[in-house]
């Protein structure tokens, strides 16, 4: 009798634990981790790419407030340049670039979309001699006016580490490097860097992620977090360094439990 009891003791806790743990890790956390206080619009976006098949792709992990004219010249002063389009000749142009190992600073980068739409805007910062290897962002315009009045535009910003065939399609693509939100702070940095700049702050993108797949794919991991820079209008300058908004209280710690979690991730 007293095995039973105990076997049906340990049996209630054990359950009273599985259903606090599903509970925390598929209801109250999520909400929790999930704010847009910043771009209540944004709420009700997809923060995932997609390839011309409709395969996910790159993760949406950065964004921009201004016009079209303010990002094209914030991110050349910020060291970034506008990449070509895809066409025979650039891609001939890329393909000697890798072979011959020689720069390419305006290599064409697939197409990706988001919405349906392909990519409004696509730049890209060289790594070394050759175009196998790069920074690049893709950004679309989601919105003609966020909360600040102003044109909202979502990116997705990648680490390109070599040349070969997609391990879905089989066709030449660049592959992307694991962590994804290095590229993403290495952006907002150089933004910041150039003075182009007035504020920072997050709003959710995928989620916490360990072992996302794009659509090459190619492994990433996230902490999840969309970093959005509001960009100097009319061609001015910031002299003080821009104003960093900081996420809710929650949202800061998980992002600070992350950084281990990507340590070990990228080990």
């Amino acid at each position: 009798m007293r095995t039973g009891r105990t076997f049906h003791r340990v049996l209630k806790w054990g359950l009273l634990v599985l259903i606090v743990w599903a509970a925390a890790a598929y209801v109250l956390l999520p909400i929790a981790w999930t704010h847009y206080e910043h771009q209540p619009k944004l709420a009700d976006r997809p923060m995932v790419t997609r390839t011309g098949q409709g395969i996910p792709g790159d993760p949406i992990n950065v964004g921009l407030v201004g016009s079209k004219a303010d990002i094209i010249r914030a991110m050349y002063a910020a060291g970034w340049r506008p990449a070509d389009p895809v066409t025979l000749r650039s891609s001939i142009e890329i393909i000697g670039s890798v072979l011959l190992d020689r720069p390419d600073p305006q290599a064409p980068v697939s197409p990706l979309y988001y919405d349906g739409r392909i990519e409004d805007l696509a730049f890209e910062k060289e790594i070394g001699r050759s175009a196998d290897r790069r920074d690049h962002v893709r950004f679309w315009q989601v919105l003609e006016k966020g909360e600040e009045g102003r044109p909202m535009w979502l990116g997705s910003a990648t680490y390109d580490r070599g040349v070969g065939l997609s391990h879905y399609t089989g066709q030449v693509t660049h592959h992307i490097g694991p962590d994804v939100d290095a590229v993403r702070d290495l952006l907002i940095d150089d933004l910041k860097a150039a003075h182009m700049v007035q504020a920072t702050y997050q709003v959710t993108g995928v989620g916490p992620t360990l072992n996302g797949r794009n659509g090459g794919g190619d492994r990433y991991y996230t902490d999840g977090e969309v970093w959005i820079a509001r960009l100097m209008p009319n061609g001015e300058t910031n002299p003080k360094p821009p104003e960093v908004i900081p996420p809710p209280a929650l949202v800061g710690f998980k992002d600070a439990v992350w950084q281990g979690l990507a340590g070990l991730a990228g080990s």
